[in-house]
């Protein structure tokens, strides 16, 4: 087989490979009703002048299924940790005890469940939009190298291998929508 089909192939296979990562960390801060520190993910503060992610600034840890204890290095930005989960909209209250916050993760009602699985729906069709524009763009290539002078049938054969990887991943990728469902949806 050719090396710039080969490559192309490969290119098309690790970038879809991202899209299925970038999902599951996305996956990650939707909330399935047990506490985690992932849900402060993408949660900053100003911390010298420098948007830093609370995680860089503070032992997060998790006790038990109910609560989150984010504990700073710096007791001085503890109050800006507060402000910043409350700003974050997340859902839930910090209460500062001086040396730590403690987020206690409240239930998911029913409503509150079908919405996150509505959010998390909306990440895998995300995904898999992206994964058809892989595809759309590893097919331009494939035109580009028959253009180029590589045999048809080689062509014919790589748009295939694509095809087949895109159907691989849209398949990944509604399974990883239907575990984390279940755990949304599990009281």
């Amino acid at each position: 087989m050719n090396e710039e089909i080969e490559f192309t192939l490969e290119e098309t296979r690790e970038s879809m490979h991202l899209a299925v990562v970038h999902l599951e960390k996305e996956l990650q801060k939707v909330r399935a009703g047990k506490a985690s520190a992932q849900m402060l993910d993408g949660v900053k503060i100003d911390y010298y002048g420098v948007m830093t992610p609370i995680d860089k600034t503070a032992n997060i840890s998790t006790p038990d299924g109910r609560q989150i204890i984010v504990q700073p290095w710096d007791k001085s930005v503890l109050s800006l940790i507060d402000k910043a989960i409350q700003a974050a909209n997340l859902g839930f209250n910090p209460k500062n005890e001086g040396e730590i916050l403690r987020i206690i993760v409240p239930p998911l009602t029913e409503e509150r469940r079908r919405d996150l699985v509505k959010k998390a729906r909306i990440e895998a069709e995300n995904a898999r939009i992206t994964i058809r524009n892989i595809r759309r763009n590893s097919n331009e290539t494939a035109k580009k190298l028959k253009k180029d002078g590589v045999p048809e049938d080689e062509i014919d054969k790589l748009e295939t291998d694509i095809q087949k990887l895109t159907d691989d991943f849209i398949v990944k990728i509604d399974k990883i929508f239907e575990v984390k469902e279940k755990d949304i949806m599990t009281v």
